[in-house]
């Protein structure tokens, strides 16, 4: 395989790393017997840790990702062919969200479950595109430092604030709306505040853009990811409850109780730190594909795991059932069948999408005579009902 040397490869790394963690996550959260989740066991209080490192790892990335590719791109503004791509992603990642979550016999039934109103990965990380996007054409005609900098503030405000928005309701809000901002109804993931994570994954990707090309780059950002990730680690908390005692703001003292956010974004950083070091690496074929196929594979796991379309998946008749043994071999089992099935889709993505299309037409060509007699009745009822009422002349 050719080597880009411009290319970023163990940004592709972590993802398929983090995509990785989110099946064997999903998996053994989903299926392992609650009588086995003990926090005092050694290997199942570092598997939970380790897997709360997941989400905020590829909330990151992304928005790493795309800031990179976005600001990378010399076209200032709209005009930048990255803002329509991105829109158009952000839009995808929405709608792909939403339609993971229809239960189609419920719609044969003429009912659309709450369920398919709440809020998982793929809305937040959409959204969140969308924000940036927003962002960068309200600052692209400033200084280039000044879109990293108004990400960065946002990511660092959402974090500090979120003692004071963690448990409103958004009441005032539609209900499919306010599943965007709060978990009240059962939302896995809101914007706020994870569009914090994607911020900053945005702020450090304009480092990595502006630096990477200096012969000290590399071993300046590995020291300082590492160096900065275990202070937010070991010391964030301590620092809060200082300044709360310091300045009698209850703020702190509410982050210093629940420092989840910081300490996440510490790992985040450690994480970072990790795949530099080893970036050499991290070049093979297989990890850069599973890397670039984190939506396949997200969505193939979600079909396969909570059944969606059908409702029928491994979680509706295994969950919260399996043993310790049982749930790490069928884990890895899980990782490898989801993998493959995407690897296969993305080398075939063509094929497998005309020959889709080729049945729906095939099928909407099926029932195109019932659909055009149907529509005539429902245009003729609708005139004698218009006639009735005295909206239209005979």
């Amino acid at each position: 395989m050719n080597i880009d040397k411009k290319r970023l490869y163990f940004i592709d790394a972590i993802r398929a790393w983090a995509i990785l963690m989110m099946l064997q996550g999903h998996f053994i959260d989903g299926l392992l017997d609650p009588i086995f989740r003990d926090d005092t066991n050694l290997f199942y209080s570092v598997w939970k840790y380790f897997r709360g490192i997941t989400a905020p790892v590829f909330f990151t990335v992304s928005g790493f990702i795309f800031t990179f590719l976005l600001i990378k791109n010399p076209i200032k503004g709209l005009n930048n062919p990255r803002v329509k791509k991105g829109i158009t992603r952000g839009l995808q990642l929405i709608g792909i969200g939403y339609l993971l979550r229809i239960n189609l016999l419920g719609l044969l039934h003429g009912e659309i479950y709450d369920a398919f109103y709440l809020v998982d990965v793929l809305h937040c990380i959409g959204v969140s595109l969308l924000g940036i996007i927003t962002i960068y054409i309200l600052t692209c005609k400033q200084k280039n430092y000044v879109f990293p900098t108004v990400l960065g503030l946002i990511g660092v405000t959402l974090f500090i604030f979120e003692p004071l928005y963690e448990k409103s309701s958004f009441s005032f809000l539609p209900q499919a709306m306010a599943n965007y901002f709060a978990k009240s109804s059962g939302s896995v993931f809101t914007i706020i505040p994870w569009f914090g994570y994607t911020a900053l994954g945005g702020t450090i990707s304009f480092l990595f853009k502006k630096y990477k090309e200096k012969d000290f780059f590399y071993p300046v950002s590995i020291i300082g990811s590492l160096a900065i990730g275990l202070v937010l680690i070991f010391f964030s908390s301590d620092l809060f409850m200082s300044l709360s005692k310091t300045s009698n703001i209850s703020l702190f003292a509410s982050i210093y109780y629940n420092n989840y956010l910081f300490i996440r974004f510490g790992d985040v950083l450690v994480v970072f730190a990790v795949f530099m070091t080893i970036r050499q690496l991290l070049t093979n074929k297989t990890i850069i594909k599973l890397g670039q196929s984190t939506l396949s594979i997200y969505i193939i796991h979600f079909i396969i795991l909570y059944g969606s379309f059908t409702g029928v998946g491994l979680y509706r008749f295994l969950n919260h059932s399996l043993s310790p043994t049982l749930v790490i071999v069928g884990a890895a089992v899980f990782m490898v069948v989801c993998s493959t099935l995407a690897l296969f889709y993305e080398k075939h993505k063509q094929v497998i999408i005309r020959k889709i299309t080729e049945v729906i037409a095939e099928k909407i060509r099926a029932i195109e005579p019932g659909l055009l007699l149907l529509l005539k009745v429902i245009k003729s009822f609708s005139n004698k009902i218009l006639k009735f009422l005295g909206a239209v002349k005979n």
